[in-house]
């Protein structure tokens, strides 16, 4: 089997590819500098020719699968693949591997640091040093005076992998901790399960952990965060889709809250529309990073070969596979 990698792996990860393949291609768009688009993905698989891709931003559509119908598997290096057309590959029975946890510490890490940037005033203060306005007379120590997390009320929108890792890093600060989640039936120790509405309404801080499914897309809009506390501080380091960001912008703007720390735009790169909400007050803005780490790649690499193995040898095919119904005509 000849094996396509346009995901980056480590190289450690390639070794083990290359004792499972005959063949193994590895053209990562971290490399090439290109994410492939239907045409561009349809081209590149009839130029290598393979019988499995790995991929991670590259789109899979119905033309594609139609165009090229010898993949006997995707991995995918995402939680899901968003990337890819599900239905499609189901129906072409070809299934669909993933690497769900693998930006799990990575995305926590950077979620708990931006809170701790922002409520600190980190980032205007070092600008403020830099541009040489801490001169004789100044008082830097009452001008960037901020809040510490510790003790705050901190409410997840979704309550996963992500989530709990947040959840364990702030329990250092002893922080207040409840979630909205309809697939968990209950609290967990101390953490507290509340109403979606509670959550905007009582947090001080409200961070999103959310896939965008049709139930989630714009689920949070103008009604939940016009309630939410004055001081409070948003967090959106999963999906701008689940998002109205124009009702963000306006009750940015109207000082229905503290601020928002956004990792993730409508748009990328943005537009200057996308760009406006930047520009509002209170808003601490990352070009989508928060996974982006050099263990991630370590990480996704480890868990995208235990399952193609698991895969080559018939086993746990129920767990590693995530569109299952393919199992019966897929190998």
């Amino acid at each position: 089997m000849k094996l396509y990698v346009r995901a980056p792996f480590s190289d450690s990860g390639l070794n083990e590819l290359r004792g499972m393949f005959d063949e193994v291609l590895y053209e990562p768009w971290t490399v090439t500098g290109k994410r492939y688009y239907e045409d561009e993905m349809l081209e590149n698989l009839l130029r290598v020719r393979p019988d499995a891709l790995i991929t991670e931003l590259d789109r899979v559509t119905p033309k594609v699968l139609a165009g090229y119908d010898r993949l006997r598997f995707i991995g995918d290096c995402r939680g899901a693949p968003a990337n890819l057309d599900v239905e499609a590959c189901t129906r072409a029975g070809v299934p669909i591997l993933c690497t769900p946890g693998r930006n799990t510490q990575a995305v926590a890490e950077m979620v708990v640091g931006l809170i701790l940037t922002f409520l600190r005033n980190t980032i205007p203060a070092v600008q403020w040093a830099r541009d040489g306005k801490w001169v004789e007379g100044t008082t830097p120590y009452y001008l960037w005076m901020g809040n510490e997390l510790a003790g705050k009320k901190v409410g997840f929108v979704g309550f996963g992998a992500i989530s709990h890792a947040v959840s364990k890093l702030l329990e250092g600060f002893e922080c207040d901790i409840s979630f909205y989640d309809p697939f968990l039936p209950a609290s967990q120790g101390n953490w507290h399960k509340r109403e979606l509405r509670e959550i905007f309404a009582e947090s001080d801080i409200v961070s999103l952990h959310l896939p965008v499914t049709e139930e989630t897309r714009g689920m949070i809009g103008a009604e939940l965060l016009n309630s939410m506390k004055p001081t409070a501080l948003f967090v959106n380091a999963a999906r701008s889709a689940i998002v109205d960001y124009g009702a963000l912008r306006r009750a940015l703007e109207a000082k229905k809250l503290r601020g928002a720390i956004l990792d993730v735009l409508d748009t990328e790169p943005p537009t200057p529309e996308d760009l406006a909400i930047a520009k509002c007050p209170g808003v601490l803005l990352t070009p989508h990073i928060c996974g982006a780490t050099y263990e991630v790649t370590d990480h996704q690499s480890a868990i995208m070969t235990d399952r193609i193995r698991k895969w080559l040898d018939g086993r746990e095919l129920e767990r590693v596979v995530y569109n299952r119904d393919v199992l019966g005509r897929s190998r």
